[in-house]
């Protein structure tokens, strides 16, 4: 399991909802890449409106304007280990916007086998 405490980088990557890689979510691919480099977590987030570089809203109040609704994936690990990915969404990445911010780490608590919850160094948790 990857430790991760104190000084972090979160990515951000906003894309659309339709966007595709290889007939897949381009959001899963970009998790699924993400875990094989090791990161420490990645999760998508799926937005109910917005607009981007191309001024086109995209809302789900209006079904003529609820398709590709914006969708943020956000990965928090190190500095070193997130701008290793980087090119990594060079390549994936063609329309959207892709974000780094400084944050801190607080707490990055996994689950076991099902049987309770863990810290990062395998100890129970109350």
């Amino acid at each position: 399991m990857t430790r991760l405490t104190g000084r972090a980088l979160r990515l951000t990557v906003h894309i659309g909802e339709d966007d595709i890689w290889h007939h897949k979510p381009l959001y899963t691919e970009i998790v699924h890449r993400a875990h094989r480099a090791g990161l420490a977590g990645a999760s998508v987030f799926r937005g109910i409106e917005g607009f981007g570089a191309s001024s086109r809203i995209h809302t789900s109040r209006l079904l003529s304007l609820s398709e590709d609704l914006p969708v943020a994936v956000v990965i928090v690990d190190t500095e070193e280990r997130v701008r290793a990915f980087l090119p990594q969404l060079d390549e994936l990445v063609t329309e959207g916007l892709v974000t780094l911010d400084d944050c801190e780490v607080i707490r990055y608590v996994g689950r076991t086998d099902g049987t309770g919850k863990t810290d990062a160094e395998g100890k129970k948790s109350l």
